[in-house]
C-alpha cells in the first residue's frame, strides 16, 4: 500500500491535466464550462483567502506592539518561570555572518538568557562548520545559561545526509549533557528547532512561553511563528523577491486557519513529547513537517498546531549569480513539495494502522493535505494555461459556438479582477520590507510594486512545475527519488 500511496499524488494530477487537455478535444463544451466554474472558483477563493491574510497581518501586528514579558510577569508570574527554552540551530556549510545574524538575535532577545540552553548544531564532515562553531562559541557561549557545539556523525545507519539527522543527534546531545544531569523536567522544556538563518525578533520567547502556558493542551501542541523571508529581501532579484512574500503571505493564511495548520521549517514543541515519539525522522528530508504526523499518529490524533502571531525572520533565496538564484529558488520548491511526497504516504500508512484516530479526522486531514498538493501541482496550470485549450483543440463546430466566443473574454474578466489581489500583495509587501538600505530610492519602491507583474510565471515555473516534478520522482521512486539539498545562503553587504 505504501507504493500506491507513493504514486497516488502524480497519477492525480497528471490524470487532472491530461483530463483537460483530452476533454479539450473531446468534449471541449464541456471542457470549457469547467474552466469557466474552476476560475469563478478560485477567483472566490483568492479572496477568501485574502481575508485571511488581512485577519493574520492585523494581529501580527498588534502582537508585535506589546510586552510579552511585562504579560508573563503580570498574568502568569510563577508558572513562566518554570519554562526552559532549548534552541537547536541545525548548520551545514552557512557562512559564519549567517550564523553570526541569527546568534545575535537569540543574545538581543527580550527573555532572561539563563533560562536559554542554545545547541549549534554542525555536520561533521564539513570541516569549515568546525571553524565557524568555534568563532561562534568564543562569542556567543557566556550570553545563554547554557551553551553547547554538537557534532554530528556522518554514515549512521538508518539516516541520511539531512537536516532530521543533524537535530536528532543535536537534541540528544543536549538530554545526555544538559537536561538529564541536571534534573530538568521535560515537561518544563520547550524545544526551538530553527533553520540556520532563521532571526528571532526580540519579544519571540516571550510571547512563545505565553502560548505555551495558554494553551489549553499545551503538552499536545506544536508551536508556529509566521516565517517572513526577507532577512536578504534587497539581495534578492524580483522573481525571488516574489516567491519570498509569496510563501511569507500562504503561511500567514495558514495562522488563521488552525485547523489545518500543520509545522513548517522554524518551529516549537514540548520536549517531552519529541522524546516520547523517538526525535524527528532521520530517513527523510522533511523532517520539519512530519514531526507533526509524527505527533498525531503517537497520540491518536490528540495533536494540533498552535498558531504564533509573531514573526521569525528567515532567508529569500539568492546566489551569487541571476540563474544561480533560478536555479536555487527551483531546488528550493520541489524540496519543499517533497515534503508532500514523504508525508501522504506516511500519515496515509499511519491511519490505516490506527484505529484509534477518530474517522472524521483521517478523512479531514486526508482530504485538505491531498488537495493541498494537488492543487499546488496544478491548479496554475490550468488557470493560466490550460484555459484557451478549448478553443484551440475544440474543432470548427466548437469555434463557432457561442461559449467558444465567451470562453476567453469571461477567463480575461476574472484574471481581470483577480489583478486586485496582486496589487493589494504588492502593498503589502512593500509594509513588510525591512529597514530599506541607504541606496533604496523612489525608484525601487516602483520596482518592488511592478514586479509583481511576474507572479502568473512565478505560479507556474516555480509553483506547479516543481511540485509536478516532485511528485513524479515519487511516482518513479528509485534514482529519482530526491535527497536533502542544503539552500546556499548569500550576504552582500550594501551601503
Amino acid at each position: 500500500m505504501k507504493r500506491f500511496f507513493e504514486l497516488f499524488p502524480a497519477a492525480l494530477a497528471w490524470g487532472t491535466i491530461i483530463g483537460v487537455v483530452m476533454g479539450s478535444w473531446l468534449t471541449p463544451h464541456a471542457t470549457a464550462i469547467f474552466i469557466i466554474v474552476f476560475d469563478v472558483y478560485w477567483f472566490f477563493k483568492t479572496v477568501y483567502l485574502s481575508l485571511h491574510l488581512r485577519a493574520t497581518f492585523a494581529r501580527m501586528r498588534r502582537s508585535m506592539k506589546i510586552n510579552w514579558l511585562e504579560e508573563l510577569e503580570h498574568h502568569q508570574a510563577r508558572a513562566w518561570r518554570r519554562v526552559r527554552h532549548l534552541v537547536i540551530l541545525p548548520m551545514a556549510g552557512e557562512p559564519y555572518a549567517v550564523v553570526r545574524e541569527s546568534m545575535e538575535s537569540l543574545a538581543g532577545a527580550n527573555y532572561p538568557k539563563d533560562r536559554l540552553i542554545v545547541v549549534l548544531a554542525r555536520e561533521e564532515r564539513i570541516s569549515d562548520s568546525a571553524i565557524v562553531a568555534e568563532r561562534i562559541r568564543k562569542e556567543f557561549a557566556s550570553s545563554f545559561g547554557e551553551f553547547l557545539v554538537s557534532a554530528h556523525p556522518d554514515g549512521l545507519p538508518g539516516e541520511i545526509r539531512g537536516k532530521g539527522s543533524n537535530e536528532t543527534w543535536a537534541a540528544r546531545e543536549a538530554k545526555s549533557r544538559i537536561i538529564d544531569p541536571q534534573r530538568i523536567r521535560y515537561e518544563d522544556i520547550l524545544v526551538s528547532v530553527f533553520d540556520a538563518d532563521t532571526q528571532v525578533a526580540p519579544e519571540y520567547f516571550g510571547v512563545l512561553t505565553h502560548a505555551f502556558l495558554s494553551c489549553p493542551r499545551p503538552q499536545r501542541s506544536s508551536y508556529q511563528p509566521i516565517p517572513l523571508f526577507t532577512n536578504n529581501i534587497f539581495q534578492a532579484p524580483a522573481l525571488a523577491r516574489i516567491i519570498a512574500f509569496s510563501s511569507s503571505f500562504w503561511h500567514m493564511i495558514q495562522q488563521s486557519r488552525p485547523e489545518r495548520l500543520t509545522t513548517f521549517s522554524s518551529h516549537s514543541m514540548p520536549f517531552a513529547a519529541l522524546v516520547e515519539v523517538g526525535f524527528w525522522n532521520t530517513d527523510v528530508v522533511s523532517e520539519d513537517s512530519q514531526i507533526f504526523w509524527q505527533c498525531f499518529l503517537h497520540y491518536d490524533g490528540d495533536w494540533r498546531v498552535e498558531p504564533i502571531f509573531y514573526p521569525i525572520f528567515m532567508d529569500a533565496n539568492a546566489a551569487p549569480t541571476f540563474w544561480a538564484t533560478m536555479r536555487n529558488l527551483y531546488r528550493q520548491q520541489r524540496r519543499w513539495a517533497w515534503g508532500g511526497c514523504e508525508n501522504i504516504p506516511y500519515f496515509l500508512q499511519g491511519f490505516r494502522k490506527n484505529r484509534r484516530i477518530p474517522m472524521r479526522a483521517k478523512a479531514y486531514w486526508s482530504f485538505y493535505y491531498i488537495e493541498g498538493f494537488h492543487s499546488w501541482a496544478t491548479n496554475s496550470i490550468i488557470i493560466f494555461s490550460l484555459g484557451w485549450l478549448p478553443v484551440i483543440l475544440g474543432g470548427a463546430v466548437f469555434n463557432f459556438s457561442v461559449l467558444s466566443y465567451n470562453l476567453p473574454r469571461i477567463t480575461r474578466a476574472i484574471m481581470n479582477f483577480a489583478t486586485i489581489g496582486i496589487v493589494s500583495s504588492a502593498i503589502l509587501g512593500m509594509i513588510l520590507l525591512p529597514p530599506k538600505p541607504a541606496w533604496f530610492g523612489r525608484r525601487h519602491y516602483f520596482l518592488y510594486c511592478i514586479q509583481w507583474i511576474l507572479m502568473p510565471l512565478q505560479l507556474i515555473v516555480f509553483g506547479s512545475f516543481p511540485a509536478l516534478d516532485a511528485q513524479t520522482r515519487a511516482a518513479l521512486g528509485g534514482r529519482w527519488r530526491l535527497g536533502f539539498w542544503i539552500t546556499p545562503k548569500f550576504r552582500v553587504r550594501k551601503t
